[in-house]
């Protein structure tokens, strides 16, 4: 009977703890998302960001994506590959006006930052815990920095998400 009780008990707290990640990660969402909501307001929704993308095999790229009056206006693209690779050595540098968005298929999507939290909240923070590491950080004064999950025990660039290095005011 105690042997029952005690498993039960482990069960329990073992239901309890996964619980208690998920309403972090929500609690961490909500606050975040406020302080986005705060900003897009204060900035009349006109901001830029910038997502980071980062190899372990040495490849980066920035994409910043510059958003005006709640509409994306441009977007700009700068790759580095490593100096070992058959890819150019020099940077992979580009920029596309808001007639051209999407023209190229290298970078981040041409998102909104209400686009990203709808993805964070509805994909990225929405997997099964049991086969995922979730993650959600905020380093952008309380704004979302990173938010994505890592399938368990995949080894190299698994990463499903978003990393934005800055999210700053754009002067109309």
């Amino acid at each position: 009977m105690k042997k029952t009780l005690l498993i039960a008990l482990n069960i329990a707290v073992a239901l309890v703890s996964c619980k208690k990640d998920d309403i972090s990660h929500q609690s961490e969402f909500n606050k975040s998302y406020q302080a986005w909501k705060n900003f897009q307001q204060e900035v009349n929704n006109s901001y830029s960001y910038t997502v980071n993308y980062g190899s372990v095999f040495g490849f980066a790229a920035d994409t910043k994506i510059t958003v005006t009056n709640g509409v994306v206006t441009k977007r700009e693209y700068k790759a580095i590959y490593p100096a070992n690779s058959p890819a150019p050595v020099n940077p992979v540098v580009w920029t596309e006006d808001q007639g051209q968005i999407g023209s190229h298929s290298d970078g981040a999507p041409a998102l909104t930052l209400d686009q990203i939290y709808d993805k964070a909240k509805n994909e990225w923070l929405n997997v099964n815990t049991k086969d995922n590491d979730v993650f959600f950080e905020t380093k952008n004064n309380g704004m979302i920095s990173g938010c994505g999950y890592v399938p368990k025990g995949c080894q190299d660039d698994c990463f499903r998400g978003i990393t934005i290095t800055n999210i700053s005011r754009v002067v109309n």
